[in-house]
């Protein structure tokens, strides 16, 4: 078992795990694991490689030698990523990359070659972990858990004010529809499906405000 202080932040996309994270990162001065990062990095190596993925041997060669980096850029709030030395925070974030990376977290053999990658950030004074199986397999023994989650219908507008912020368009039906199918294919998977832990509070943040959220969680780590 871990002797480090962990806080997990599990949850589906758009619930806000990852502004929750970033912030309980700051104000307990942890260090900051972006699982969710990882997947999508490994899903662009593969995509640039050219490998399919039902070739679970080169999938798992790819994950073991991942040349993967996070930089924290002076007086920014956003973590950049380095895949093979090129910054590639801007793609990691689009659509068509949580599309990939959500079909190949799926498989097992990339979830175990990447499982000791993740658990390596677990450094002292400690570490606040966002993902989609924190919780339940990666820290599983962490005591503090907490699962995100919010109505398919808000998730969805969320996801669409992004992409306008970052100067896209979006299709709200279509988002939806994605928002739904991703739901179903990471809660059903067979390895680390999408659930809350056992031992983990889980917030509903649909009618939250990231503040509000905040307390709760540190609540939770107070008592």
């Amino acid at each position: 078992m871990s002797t480090v202080s962990i806080l997990t932040v599990d949850g589906p996309s758009g619930v806000g795990k990852g502004t929750v994270a970033r912030i309980m990162s700051q104000k307990k001065g942890w260090h900051l694991l972006d699982s969710g990062a990882i997947y999508r990095a490994f899903a662009l190596a593969v995509d640039a490689r050219g490998i399919d993925v039902s070739d679970e041997s080169a999938l798992e060669k790819i994950a073991q030698t991942l040349d993967l980096e996070f930089k924290t850029e002076e007086d920014s709030e956003l973590v950049s990523v380095y895949l093979d030395g090129k910054d590639v925070s801007k793609v990691l974030r689009t659509e068509k990359t949580g599309e990939m990376a959500s079909k190949i977290a799926s498989i097992g053999v990339v979830r175990a070659a990447l499982l000791h990658r993740q658990q390596a950030f677990a450094k002292e004074p400690g570490l606040v972990a966002d993902g989609r199986d924190m919780g339940t397999v990666v820290f599983a023994d962490a005591p503090f858990k907490v699962f995100l989650t919010a109505s398919a219908d808000e998730r969805a507008n969320r996801r669409l004010k992004q992409l306008q912020n970052q100067g896209s368009e979006g299709i709200i039906s279509q988002i939806l529809a994605d928002v739904v199918a991703r739901d179903e294919r990471d809660s059903s998977r067979k390895h680390s499906p999408l659930k809350p832990a056992k031992d983990a509070l889980t917030i509903d943040t649909t009618e939250l405000s990231i503040d509000e959220v905040i307390t709760k969680v540190m609540t939770l780590m107070e008592k």
